[in-house]
């Protein structure tokens, strides 16, 4: 029988190349975004599509019930949806913080919510959540962002342990940085802060990022995520996390050292900025 996938956020980057990557392999694909008319392209290729902003409870209440009715099983859920909020700590206003986490954070906690009791009567089923290489190393310039993605991380490890008993896989893909137009939507969420000049040196460094475009140095293509993730939710006993791209395993490397040496390495990097 034709397995079925609820992707999120697949307007662009990881979430366009992983529906691709799932109809390749002839899996059912709901492919959402905020706009559809960002993904018409990918119902051409025979994707069902549908409008989804994971900040809507309704909206997600009604993409699962449309699933279920339609094909009767969700065999995979690919949580993608997300931003970038950057700037300093001090800079970034709560509002700016509650937004960050209302999408990275309390909307794959909401599609988790509608989805597992489908999979949990199947007992069957595997939950990918898309987390980030800074959900394990916390970068100065990205904390918000970062801190999102490491309680997306902490909730995903809980998860996978709560739901191992119906036979449902709980799954985290943490890329590096990928060459997709995820910093437009930083810029898009970071332009209209106020910059504090005695943060000039991390302004530097995400100025410079912006200029490069894409994911900057070592940045991997969407697809080599999208296999990934295409992988994991093939898998008969996935791994419980897949860093991907060189600068993800570097990263979780990393998080084992010292936190003097990391802040050592950190003050360095933006002294040099400076």
């Amino acid at each position: 029988m034709e397995k079925t996938v609820c992707i999120t956020g697949c307007s662009s980057g990881i979430g366009r190349a992983t529906a691709r990557a799932f109809l390749d392999e002839e899996w059912q694909v709901y492919a959402t975004a905020r706009n559809p008319g960002d993904i018409a392209d990918l119902a051409e290729l025979g994707c069902e599509t549908a409008e989804l902003d994971v900040t809507n409870d309704a909206r997600i209440q009604a993409i699962v019930e449309r699933i279920i009715d339609e094909q009767g099983r969700i065999d995979c859920l690919v949580n993608n949806a997300g931003y970038g909020q950057l700037g300093p700590i001090e800079d970034v206003p709560v509002r700016e913080v509650e937004r960050q986490f209302d999408a990275n954070v309390y909307g794959p906690h909401r599609l988790v919510r509608e989805v597992l009791p489908h999979m949990r009567e199947r007992e069957e089923g595997t939950i990918i959540n898309v987390s980030s290489v800074v959900g394990r190393v916390s970068v100065p310039g990205a904390g918000v962002y970062s801190g999102s993605k490491a309680a997306l991380e902490s909730m995903t490890d809980a998860l996978r342990v709560e739901a191992d008993r119906f036979d449902v896989d709980v799954v985290l893909v943490e890329p590096g940085p990928v060459d997709s137009a995820f910093t437009e939507r930083v810029d898009s969420e970071s332009d209209d802060l106020p910059r504090s000049p005695e943060y000039n040196d991390i302004y530097g460094i995400i100025d410079d990022t912006r200029a490069i475009g894409g994911g900057g140095p070592g940045s991997i293509p969407p697809a080599e995520v999208a296999d990934w993730i295409v992988h994991a939710a093939s898998a008969t006993r996935p791994d419980a996390r897949y860093p991907v791209g060189t600068m993800a395993k570097v990263g979780s490397l990393a998080r084992l050292a010292p936190d003097g040496v990391r802040d050592l390495l950190f003050k360095l990097a933006l002294k040099i900025a400076g």
